[in-house]
């Protein structure tokens, strides 16, 4: 082709590619409405609704004429053009493979597996979600079957939350945190120290709901471009336009929120920084969910759980809560390693991982068909117990915790840990460029460390892959040894262990 027919063929394909994007962001919020405002009663509406959406959705994907526009551009274009083109063909040869029935029934069994989960949970009854549970594995199996029958299932589902890095390697990180947390948790275990705990006692939720909102406020949350809610599970969702998050409160546990909220706003805040001209655009879109949890995970942790930001935040935290405590007490209670905690999204850095790992075990397990559905609640329970020392007492603190698997998200739990390694590693790298980020932590001065992160994360979309943009910001291949070299040394140094 003529660099003229080129540039009339690409035009035609932003064209559809863009309206595909639109229609993706639309069925995006149809899904935070159904887990936020709208009534129970409308489930069964909303599902046809979301089937249908995502019936048109995989049309615009499969399209012969984009196929046709995609060979056509194979080669002929460059730089942005090319990496617009490699994802678009990445999703569409993927989309293609499946068929549009089998997408409607993925779709509308997902919708309305999310009241029954919340209920199941609500009654801690997996008996009430056991056969729901059994639908979505069985067409999560059938998904991946359609896309490549000869591989391993899980490794094509894990491909849809992280495309780039092979389960190989995820699965080498993960078993690496299984060997390498379990000896510093025993030690901390088997220390003396006692860390505060200044927050005993409950407290109004609106007191609660006042202190993350200033939060946000003080981390720079764009309120034009968001807003805070409650949901059962936090969640954060949205374009560089309008970025959403959610957040849960606790009565006798105001950090759950504050943590929650944080992290959330990590989300937010990369969703936010995608560039507004590549709305609609691979360019203008999130890398991936490994990407995206290193941004949730370095603001919750590196920033939120720092002793800096709790000498910013503790007179805001006096305040609203109605406490007399200093910044000392709550960096210990917002660092404390604790021997029973049953909830994933409220544990500390380093059982976290564990959660991790059992998760990941079961649902690989479930999708490669060598465990039964109902077999869950036992093999939950046998590992926490074997992992984090924990038996739960019912169903809702065990395997209902999560509402991931009612949505069909096989492949996305590996994502947290992966999102936690590289947090580690761009918080590094960050300083390396800027200096220590203490002194702008307790100072309020967010601004250094938003900046680096859009320059160097946010601003490229999926300009490159995930191995590329990990090297670009940091210098490096993606490695735990940034986290685990912090996990070490800061809780060492709070529970005085020796080197």
């Amino acid at each position: 082709m003529s660099s003229q027919q080129v540039d009339n063929t690409y035009e035609r394909f932003l064209d559809h590619v863009k309206q595909y994007h639109y229609l993706s962001g639309a069925s995006m919020m149809l899904g935070w409405d159904q887990r936020v405002t709208m009534p129970e009663g409308g489930t069964p509406a909303r599902a046809k609704q979301a089937s249908a959406l995502s019936a048109v959705q995989h049309d615009m994907l499969t399209d012969d004429d984009l196929a046709a526009m995609l060979d056509d551009l194979e080669g002929a274009v460059e730089g942005e053009r090319a990496a617009i083109v490699r994802e678009t063909r990445r999703s569409h040869e993927r989309a293609a493979r499946v068929p549009d029935d089998l997408v409607e029934r993925l779709t509308e069994a997902s919708a309305n597996a999310h009241p029954v989960w919340k209920q199941a949970k609500a009654d801690a009854d997996f008996g009430q979600f056991e056969e729901t549970l059994r639908e979505i594995v069985d067409l999560r199996r059938e998904y991946a079957e359609a896309i490549d029958p000869d591989r391993d299932p899980y490794a094509v589902l894990v491909e849809e939350y992280e495309p780039y890095i092979p389960l190989s390697d995820i699965e080498a990180t993960l078993e690496r945190l299984r060997e390498e947390l379990p000896p510093l948790i025993d030690d901390i275990g088997d220390s003396d120290v006692e860390l505060a705990n200044p927050l005993a006692g409950t407290y109004d939720q609106d007191d609660q709901e006042s202190l993350v909102r200033e939060a946000l406020d003080t981390l720079g949350y764009d309120w034009d471009r968001g807003r805070l809610d409650t949901a059962a599970h936090p969640f954060s969702v949205g374009t560089q336009f309008d970025a959403r998050v959610t957040t849960r409160f606790s009565p006798d546990d105001p950090l759950d929120a504050l943590g929650s909220t944080i992290h959330e706003f990590g989300h937010a805040s990369y969703t936010l920084g995608l560039p507004d001209s590549e709305y609609g655009t691979p360019l203008g879109s999130d890398r991936d969910m490994t990407i995206h949890e290193s941004q949730s995970r370095l603001w919750e942790n590196h920033v939120g759980r720092s002793l800096p930001f709790w000498r910013l935040f503790t007179p805001v935290v006096e305040d609203h809560l109605g406490v007399e405590t200093e910044p000392r007490a709550l960096y210990e209670a917002a660092n404390r390693v604790y021997d029973d905690n049953l909830i994933r999204v409220e544990a500390d850095e380093l059982t976290y991982h564990l959660h991790i790992v059992l998760r990941w075990e079961i649902e690989r397990d479930l999708i490669r068909g060598d465990l039964a559905v109902s077999e869950v609640p036992a093999v939950w329970n046998d590992r926490m117990e074997e992992y984090l020392g924990v038996r739960p007492e019912n169903d809702a603190e065990g395997c209902l915790q999560d509402t991931h698997w009612a949505g069909a998200s096989f492949g996305y739990f590996p994502t947290y840990s992966l999102g936690s390694m590289l947090a580690a590693q761009l918080f590094a790298a960050a300083e390396r460029d800027l200096g220590p980020l203490d002194d702008d932590i307790e100072n309020g001065a967010f601004d250094p460390l938003s900046e680096w992160l859009t320059e160097n994360v946010h601003q490229h979309g999926c300009r490159y892959t995930t191995p590329e943009l990990v090297e670009s910001a940091t210098g490096e291949r993606l490695t735990a040894d940034y986290f685990l070299d912090y996990a070490r040394e800061k809780y060492g140094q709070l529970y005085d262990l020796e080197n």
